[in-house]
């Protein structure tokens, strides 16, 4: 079954020093682990990259809106740019995965209730067989308990 490896949203806003995503650095370790095994395995990599609106950390052309750097895609791999919550509405995810035959995806990234639920939900919906990666997907602690955000370094 040929499979891709689905990066969510795994942008520098979501590691930003000051208000981070929760357990950043396990979720970055593992999501580093995800990408390098994929790019030996020569496992199609798309990242998904949310298109925040004007003054949204991830407002295009930010720097909270890159990629986060530890992450970054190597050229040839695929950037699919994205305005809501589903990864496959208004872009060409789809086309892209019916063009590499693709029928598993193996998921990570952020945030957990809210574009992960929804992206994996459609994959579902549109017949690939997912799987969410247990410790490769997070969200924000709303809660406001302070802890230590990812420095980028191992």
């Amino acid at each position: 079954m040929k499979t891709a490896l689905l990066v969510v949203d795994a942008q520098a806003n979501m590691f930003d020093e000051e208000f981070c995503v929760y357990n950043a650095d396990e979720i970055a370790k593992n999501i580093r682990y995800l990408i390098e095994t994929a790019r030996k395995a020569k496992v199609p990599i798309v990242f998904v990259r949310n298109n925040g609106g004007a003054n949204d950390p991830d407002q295009p052309n930010t720097p909270g809106w890159k990629i986060h750097a530890p992450f970054a895609p190597l050229a040839g791999e695929k950037i699919v740019d994205k305005t809501g919550a589903d990864a496959f509405n208004g872009t060409d995810l789809q086309a892209f995965l019916s063009a590499q035959e693709i029928e598993y995806l193996i998921v990570a990234g952020m945030q957990s209730e809210v574009c992960i639920t929804s992206s994996g939900e459609r994959a579902v919906a549109l017949g690939y067989q997912v799987t969410l990666v247990e410790d490769a997907h997070t969200t924000f602690d709303f809660d406001g308990a302070r802890h230590r955000c990812y420095s980028g370094s191992e």
